[in-house]
């Protein structure tokens, strides 16, 4: 289920995706230089960045079209909030209750310690199924 669902998001949602990347440019922009080494520089205004640009309910529909596109039914409709949306300092955490554990997709906009911008698509994208 890993790869269809990846296949899927890179293949239907990757302009989200691109979009959300965008988001962590502008946030970067902000900094003292390439990296930091402060999470209040990272999350809160990644979170608003993302808010203003209004992609957290494309990013749950992308999780939710994502599993239906594997084969997999999510046992709850997500909602644009945590558990299933979640922003960290690596980036974006999408989560989604599967029948057999839960699908866990990341968008790794940064690296950690320090703070620094993370690589571009493909390779920022990781989907996970966890039992």
């Amino acid at each position: 289920m890993r790869e269809p669902i990846r296949t899927r998001l890179l293949g239907h949602h990757r302009p989200l995706f691109e979009d959300a990347l965008a988001c962590a440019d502008a946030v970067t922009a902000g900094w003292d230089g390439a990296s930091t080494t402060d999470r209040s520089m990272v999350v809160e205004p990644y979170r608003t960045t993302l808010e203003r640009a209004g992609l957290f309910e494309p990013l749950i529909h992308a999780l939710s079209d994502a599993v239906r596109a594997a084969g997999g039914t999510l046992v709850a409709r997500p909602v644009p909030d945590i558990p299933y949306l979640a922003i960290t300092g690596e980036g974006i955490v999408l989560r989604g209750p599967i029948e057999s554990g839960r699908v866990v997709i990341t968008l790794s906009a940064f690296e950690v310690d320090p703070y620094r911008r993370g690589p571009p698509l493909p390779d920022a994208l990781t989907v996970e199924v966890r039992r």
